[in-house]
């Protein structure tokens, strides 16, 4: 037998041993206290059960339910158990083109709201997403527990927002790193496409890798203008103020790349045809194996235990004497 939560065991325990050593060396405290008269007022009659068995059913009541709380089990080893669903690596772009406001509220916002449609959409299955801009990094690892990835997602603010230019080839071997022992090797960027010049290179890169990438654009072929973290128009250095467009360069890599791509708009349907692309292309298919403890709960019989001895106890208190 072994504990889950061996620690609440010492932490329950120590108390527990300083409340039983007080309550049985300090019986006579009261009598130091009262007048012997008063005392024998106060003191209860026609008790069913002796103090000490009374006290000792209560002790052993409370350690076994702190036994309980510890969670006892036995041990039965590990299992191999196949795990349904895909696993997918979720890029969301922090470029400084991301600010633009061609989406509402602006682009960034806009592809938040996209990610979030999708972990509703594939509520089973197993995602990571990470934030690139001129260096990519792990926003959350692997994981299907959908409401953590979305706190995550939401936390990504203005703040993050970098004014370099994306680094795509640096994206596509952080990508290969994280996707290496996963099949299939999927990921999907939420991107208003980065420039042609830094995307020279990027499909070769994934095609080595055996990444299969699926892309939703963000921002219009019409632009707005790039904004400063204060909000205001990015100005050149001929003075003309920057503006950004959606690169649909990007998507036609996906597509490449034995993906697709889809055009963010308003609603879900977008989000909805991308999501039944991919599992129409992976149907049946698994994360893999994972190594599952087999164990058996036997937290509840000492709980049991503990509860029928505290009900017999305390039935057994004593009434108070009339005076």
């Amino acid at each position: 037998m072994t504990f889950v939560h061996p620690y609440l065991f010492w932490i329950l325990i120590v108390p527990f041993i300083l409340f039983a050593f007080l309550i049985t060396t300090n019986k006579e405290h009261l009598s130091r206290i009262f007048d012997e008269k008063v005392l024998k007022r106060l003191s209860a009659a026609d008790e069913s059960m002796p103090v000490v068995v009374r006290n000792v059913l209560m002790f052993v009541a409370i350690f076994l339910m702190i036994v309980a709380i510890a969670r006892p089990v036995v041990e039965k080893g590990e299992q191999k158990v196949a795990v349904k669903g895909l696993s997918l690596l979720v890029g969301l772009d922090i470029s400084g083109s991301m600010r633009s406001e061609d989406q509402f509220p602006n682009r960034l916002e806009f592809a938040k709201k996209k990610i979030t449609s999708l972990f509703d959409l594939m509520p089973s299955d197993e995602i990571s997403v990470l934030a690139f801009a001129y260096s990519p990094f792990v926003l959350a690892p692997f994981t299907s527990d959908k409401d953590t990835l979305k706190q995550m997602v939401e936390g990504v603010d203005d703040s993050y927002i970098n004014m370099g230019s994306t680094d795509f080839m640096a994206l596509g071997e952080f990508a290969s790193n994280l996707l290496e022992k996963k099949k299939p090797k999927i990921m999907v960027l939420f991107s208003d496409g980065g420039d042609k010049k830094a995307l020279e290179g990027f499909s070769e890169l994934l095609k080595a890798n055996d990444i299969d990438l699926y892309v939703v654009l963000v921002g219009t072929t019409q632009g707005a203008p790039v904004l400063t973290q204060d909000g205001k128009p990015l100005s050149k250095k001929d003075g003309t103020i920057a503006i950004t467009q959606r690169n649909d360069a990007l998507g036609e890599i996906a597509k490449e790349n034995g993906g697709a791509y889809v055009v963010a708009s308003n609603g879900k349907k977008d989000i909805v045809e991308l999501v039944s692309v991919i599992r129409a292309k992976y149907k049946n298919q698994q994360q893999g194996e994972v190594m599952v403890k087999q164990r058996d709960e036997i937290f509840y019989y000492p709980l049991a235990t503990g509860l029928f001895l505290l009900l017999i106890s305390l039935s057994s208190m004593p009434r108070r004497r009339e005076v």
